[in-house]
């Protein structure tokens, strides 16, 4: 198979994270769709600190196969392949396009001169500037990482895809800052895997609202907590009832504390770490509301995932959730906690006027589609060549 396919495709994060067992997190979700779309017409590219290179088309097309559909021995397979094709890391680049979806290796020592050196032409997808607008709600040091990854992105890019036009606008401030080039943009929504709504899902005996995603400081799960607490206080067994879906992380050290050590709690606030698809959907589609008071995003798939099963959203009133929500959800100040206790308590109602509003604004709202981000994306890279 000649070395010749017309896209370059980095698989780093993928063959890292799959080789440390880390399940497939929103990134990863992102570089999978993108791999699954591009594999027919792309060659691997590969970053390790001992070698970067091309992998020839035949190997290729191997490693997308056990990055697509990972075997029970991953390892093992990765290896077996890598030494019967380690000669084929020797692939040319003669100005092909460079897809970097995942924010691999734009920090790490040697990156740009590689780029220098091959004459590949970069297309980076850009998730977000979360750690350099709220580096608060970050590991020590992420910023000047992330600061360093968006030098280079703007330095080197032949065309940049945002997740969202917010996070363009983002991109273009820091440009202007730091005197940088501002490359071609493409803002392109995210696509969702969607959930297979559950046949006549049982309504829960009390009215039970939802948060999904990872347990971090910058998810605001402690807003909430202060208020379930002066709910069930004030209510005792009619509170409603929270589902916390998600893993823990970082930075969120006193809402792990506080859900380790639940007291009056118990019982109302229901911690769910490791959720099915299917258990999710059926959350969901039992909730009066999913609850999104973040203080940052990117994007917020799990935003789209609700309003897609018809599900109401109270959410914080962030530039990116105005821009996805299309008008449709209740958008509050992330740092109001008296606003959204109201509302929460108004959702809770058999009858709510707002939450029926809603429920008939949701007749306008178009959820975005894998095809749709990619159809346009493909569109747009051709215009690059």
């Amino acid at each position: 198979m000649a070395d010749d396919a017309p896209l370059l495709l980095d698989v780093t994060r993928l063959v890292w994270r799959r080789w440390v067992g880390r399940h497939p997190t929103g990134i990863d979700r992102v570089c999978l769709s993108y791999l699954e779309h591009f594999a027919p017409q792309a060659q691997a590219v590969i970053h390790h600190r001992y070698f970067r290179g091309i992998v020839d088309r035949h190997a290729s097309q191997e490693l997308f196969a056990i990055l697509l559909e990972p075997p029970a021995g991953f390892r093992a397979a990765l290896v077996k392949a890598f030494l019967r094709h380690l000669s084929g890391m020797r692939g040319k680049a003669r100005r092909r396009l460079y897809l970097n979806i995942g924010h691999t290796g734009l920090d790490s020592q040697g990156f740009r001169a590689w780029v220098d050196r091959t004459g590949v032409r970069p297309v980076y997808f850009v998730h977000d500037l979360i750690p350099m607008t709220d580096p608060e709600y970050c590991r020590s040091g992420e910023d000047e990482r992330h600061r360093a990854r968006m030098r280079t992105v703007l330095s080197t890019a032949s065309g940049v895809i945002g997740n969202s036009q917010s996070t363009l606008d983002e991109l273009a401030r820091f440009s202007a800052t730091e005197n940088l080039p501002y490359p071609p943009t493409l803002a392109a929504w995210l696509g969702e895997t969607p959930f297979q709504p559950p046949l006549g899902p049982a309504e829960p005996d009390r009215p039970t609202f939802v948060v999904l995603g990872t347990i971090e400081a910058r998810k605001n799960h402690l807003l909430l907590l202060n208020i379930w607490r002066r709910l069930v206080e004030r209510l005792k067994a009619d509170a409603p009832q929270l589902l916390i879906i998600g893993q823990r992380g970082w930075e969120a050290a006193e809402v792990c504390g506080m859900l380790d050590h639940l007291g009056p709690l118990s019982g109302h606030v229901i911690e769910c770490g490791n959720c099915s698809d299917e258990e999710v959907a059926l959350h969901l589609a039992t909730a009066r509301a999913l609850l999104f008071p973040s203080k940052a995003e990117g994007f917020g798939l799990p935003l789209v995932e609700a309003l897609r099963l018809g599900v109401p959203v109270i959410a914080s009133s962030l530039p990116v959730f105005e821009e996805i929500g299309q008008g449709v959800p209740m958008l509050l100040d992330p740092s109001d906690e008296a606003a959204w206790e109201t509302a929460i308590i108004d959702y809770a109602q058999p009858v709510s006027a707002a939450r029926d509003a809603q429920l008939r604004r949701m007749a306008s709202f178009r959820p975005p589609t894998w095809k749709g981000h990619l159809d346009a994306v493909e569109n747009w890279l051709s215009t690059l060549l």
